[in-house]
């Protein structure tokens, strides 16, 4: 060490030493400089700046060397060799870049190891072919010691240098650091390299070629180190600050980047791994930065697309087409999905090599949902729009066809793809009228009014319809309505089916439905026509009414259609017998009317006998012949009322007493029809409160076991003593009963009132009451019947209720049903007037009845005529073998009582028998019997 010292202060220049320290340190720091530029750059780029570093260290460690060298005085001349001398230098520069490219090119330690030997060697050969290229008089001997501890040095400060130069984040303390290390390097080699030196002086001239000037060698050596070395930190110097611009607008960018919150935005490395990751990816997929940096993006996607290698497929096409964009389904950290619109776009350095990929996810499943939605609401639009009813056209305000429906072309009859948007209004026209007029003049003229009128409507736009009917015979309906720009929606609809039935339904409102005759509001305008020009001529006018006789015998019997056919066949043939001032209607049912102006009463009896004819002749239906026959009441203009209501209401009248009348089927109205009418009014509003008045009573007529003659029972008959009219009998008072509605509650008191007198009797006599078809039909009788025996306290085997086979005919089942009810309570049935009517064997299969009642007619006949004593013979036999008994009601004579013994008949009623009685001459015998 003291021979280093002594070598150093003795032997050299104190001031060119200090000259190359200062030169060895600036180029050692511009080399670790440009060193570590070049490791922060790829390709080129680096090269360059390796190029740069190792022209300045290599240089000024020559320098250094050099400056140091002429500073050497050993006492002797010295001289140099140009030629090493440049070689030295060229070694000097070569080797130290090749140590400082391994360094920075290769990773490693190991390499920064090799990087800093060859740095070292480069110092040492630079120094040792330096030295060979003194020449001095005498000979240099060497120190093998010194030498080996020359390179000792510089080897352990280039490796020391390098390690520290090439941290991960180096500082301007780490490279200041390094700075000093390699100039250690360079100083201590050579300063040892010199103490190893022994110069041994000798008789050798020095040429004076050898010779270099210190004054001139040393400022010019200096001076091109200075400049090489103010060139280098020049270049590192703009290096560095357009590094800090960079990273400042790196710094900024990252900011923007991370401050963007809508969309994820994020780098993947070439092989697709996440490199860094902004708030708004954070944000979108719902992974921190630390969870998913690093990690492959595919994670992103489905199982099932990870399977068919879309994270890959959409890497490769951003690599081979520059860009990648798509939208899809990706998945957050949670599981969940959404819509996302990505693009990839690759990230190419200087040299146009990989170095990743540019990462872009905007969540658009709003967006998606509105496209969704506003799709689903164009396709419903669309096929409302092409299945709609009615054609639709939009035109603009040039009259230029926008938009138009198929519904369109198919109402006009345009074959598909004839009408095509931009077609103008008359065009259009134009063409729809030459498909139906072969006569171009026809069709021109045609075309011309058609426009003119759909012109005219357009700019009314009152929201009109205007009607127009085509050659084809269908209608057509249009509507124009004007937007605000000057266009309009046209609306083409067809009417033809809604005008045929607004058609039908005004001919339906005036006439009837079945037969086509018209109904009684159009009768009524045409007969109060009539009535008003019968006033004005003097004439007059008949209003006859019409009722079928045996309408509803045809219905039970045949069936509805055969009565709707019976119905719309005498209609044909009234219509077709009218002349003028005549007219024919049907009110509903059988209810038939007519009307005739006429002058003379033979007009209108000629009228009557054609309508006698039509109602009378047969109809043939199924094979059967039918006449169905009608009664007629006829009431005149002005001798029989003065207006349209009073004149129907006495041709009804005067129908109503045909109807009665046995031997006429035609009557005229008289005033006493009126006084009948008011009668039968006033006997049905008292009977209402007879009930209230207690002015019914009833009385009993007894029934006797035929072979016996023991009483069994007494059948409960009404009597009405109305404080006026006196006695009215029940043949006259039951119907008008019936017809308004009375009958319920006169029949509720009837039965609760029979069984509350049969209930205090003390015998087990029956009472047989009467139920009328209005009870059956209007009323539940089976919870009346059940209610009454409660209240009364009757024993239910004792009550017996009779009905007449046309009280079930009406609604058969509904009837059956309720006759079955009140027979599970124990009460009995009994069918009455057996023979007359209907009399049919279905109706006793179908339900069970406890006695049947044979009619009273038979016995009037039964002693004089074979025929009804067959008939009675074969009823009672008919009761045998259903084992059901049979009572004969009207038995008067003691000859009819015998036969009915002898027939086996069962029990019997009648005047011979008892006549009917109040009550109170039922409790006197019923006294009399326990007495006896």
């Amino acid at each position: 060490m003291l021979r280093i010292l002594t070598c150093i202060v003795v032997e050299h220049n104190i001031r060119l030493v200090l000259l190359a320290a200062l030169i060895c340190i600036l180029s050692c720091y511009v080399a670790v400089m440009l060193t570590q530029r070049a490791r922060m750059v790829e390709g080129t780029a680096r090269h360059l700046w390796l190029g740069a570093a190792g022209a300045t260290s290599g240089f000024g460690i020559w320098a250094t060397h050099f400056i140091a060298m002429l500073a050497y005085d050993p006492g002797v001349v010295i001289g140099y060799d140009m030629k090493p001398t440049l070689i030295s230098l060229a070694v000097a520069i070569v080797v130290t870049t090749i140590g400082l490219a391994v360094a920075t090119c290769v990773s490693g330690r190991r390499a920064l190891v090799a990087g800093g030997l060859l740095l070292g060697a480069g110092i040492a050969s630079m120094h040792y072919i330096g030295m060979s290229a003194v020449e001095l008089p005498g000979t240099l001997h060497w120190d093998p010691v010194y030498i080996a501890a020359s390179l000792v040095c510089s080897g352990l400060f280039g490796v020391l240098a390098l390690l520290v130069c090439m941290r991960a984040k180096p500082g301007i303390r780490s490279r200041l650091l390094a700075t000093g290390l390699m100039a250690l390097g360079v100083v201590s080699l050579h300063f040892t390299g010199m103490a190893a030196v022994t110069i041994e002086p000798g008789l050798m001239p020095v040429g004076e070629d050898a010779l270099i000037s210190t004054t001139l060698m040393v400022p010019l050596i200096a001076a091109v180190a200075f400049s090489l070395l103010f060139t280098g930190l020049t270049a590192a110097v703009f290096a560095r600050q357009a590094e800090l611009a960079a990273s400042e607008s790196t710094r900024q960018f990252a900011m923007l980047v991370e401050g963007v919150k809508d969309y994820a935005i994020y780098m993947l490395d070439p092989e697709g791994r996440v490199a860094n990751w902004n708030e708004g990816a954070e944000r979108h997929k719902g992974y921190k930065a630390c969870e998913i940096v690093g990690q492959h993006f595919s994670q992103f996607y489905s199982a099932e697309d990870r399977a068919a290698g879309l994270p890959e497929q959409a890497l490769r096409i951003a690599r081979e087409e520059g860009k990648y964009e798509n939208v899809g389904w990706r998945y957050r950290k949670d599981g969940t999905a959404f819509w996302a619109n990505v693009v990839i776009d690759p990230i190419h350095d200087a040299g146009g090599a990989l170095v990743g990929y540019a990462k872009i996810t905007k969540d658009v499943t709003r967006e998606k949902t509105d496209a969704d939605r506003l799709a689903a609401v164009t396709k419903n639009l669309d096929l409302a729009l092409e299945n709609i009813s009615q054609g639709l056209c939009l035109f603009d305000k040039d009259e230029r066809l926008l938009l138009a429906n198929r519904r369109y072309s198919e109402i006009f009859g345009f074959p598909e793809g004839r009408i095509q948007p931009g077609m103008t209004l008359r065009e259009i026209v134009d063409q729809g009228v030459a498909d139906n007029y072969a006569d171009p003049d026809v069709a021109r003229l045609k075309a011309r009014d058609i426009y003119a009128r759909r012109r005219a409507a357009i700019q009314a736009n009152d929201g009109g319809a205007i009607i127009e009917k085509l050659p084809s015979g269908i209608s057509i309906q249009l509507r124009y309505r004007t937007l605000p720009d000057g266009a309009w929606v046209a609306t083409y609809e067809d009417v033809s089916e809604r005008l045929r039935s607004e058609e039908q339904i005004s001919f339906l409102a005036r006439h009837d439905g079945l037969t086509g005759l018209p109904n009684r509001a159009s009768f009524n305008h045409r007969l109060e026509a009539d009535l008003d020009a019968a006033l004005r001529s003097g004439g007059k006018v008949a209003a006859i009414g019409i009722d079928l006789d045996k309408f509803k015998e045809i219905n039970d019997t045949r069936g509805h259609a055969a009565g709707d056919e019976v119905l719309v066949t005498l209609s044909r043939r009234l219509e077709a017998c009218l002349e003028a001032d005549e007219t024919i209607a049907r009110f509903g049912g059988d209810e038939f009317a007519a009307a005739k102006r006429f002058e003379d009463m033979s007009e209108l009896t000629d009228f009557i006998q054609r309508l006698e004819t039509c109602l009378n002749e047969e109809i043939r239906i199924d094979g059967y012949d039918i006449k169905p026959g009608a009664s007629l009441g006829v009431a005149i203009y002005p001798q029989d009322a003065d207006n349209l209501e009073a004149l129907l209401n006495n041709a009804d009248l005067a129908m109503y007493r045909a109807k009665d009348a046995l031997m006429q089927s035609v009557c005229f109205y008289e005033v006493s029809m009126d006084e009948a009418a008011r009668s039968r009014r006033l006997i049905a509003n008292d009977l209402w409160q007879a009930v209230e008045r207690k002015e019914l009573q009833l009385h009993y007529q007894v029934q006797k076991a035929v072979n016996s003659g023991d009483t069994v029972g007494y059948e409960v008959l009404l009597r009405w003593h109305h404080p006026v009219h006196g006695m009215i009998p029940p043949s006259d008072f039951i119907p008008i009963a019936e017809e308004c509605g009375a009958i319920l509650p006169v029949g509720e008191w009837v039965l609760r009132e029979a069984c509350r007198e049969a209930a205090t009797w003390g015998n087990d006599y029956k009472i047989a009451v009467n139920l009328s078809p209005v009870q059956l039909g209007n009323a539940d009788v089976a919870d009346l019947v059940h209610r009454v025996l409660l209240e009364t306290g009757l024993s239910p085997h004792r009550l017996e209720l009779e009905i007449t086979e046309s009280t079930i005919i009406g609604d058969k089942e509904r009837a059956l049903h309720t006759l079955r009810r009140i027979k599970a309570f124990g009460v009995t049935i009994a069918i009455d007037d057996f023979g007359t009517g209907y009399s049919s064997l279905e109706t006793l299969r179908a339900f069970p009845f406890d006695k049947i009642k044979l009619d009273r007619s038979f016995m009037k006949e039964v002693e004089a005529s074979p025929q009804a004593k067959a008939i009675v013979r074969a009823i009672l036999a008919l009761g045998q073998t259903l084992r059901v008994p049979v009572l004969a009601e009207g038995v008067e004579t003691r000859s009819q009582l015998d036969i009915l013994l002898d027939e086996g008949c069962d029990e019997a009623q009648g005047y011979f028998l008892g006549r009917p009685v109040p009550v109170e001459h039922i409790r006197v015998g019923a006294i009399a019997d326990e007495a006896a």
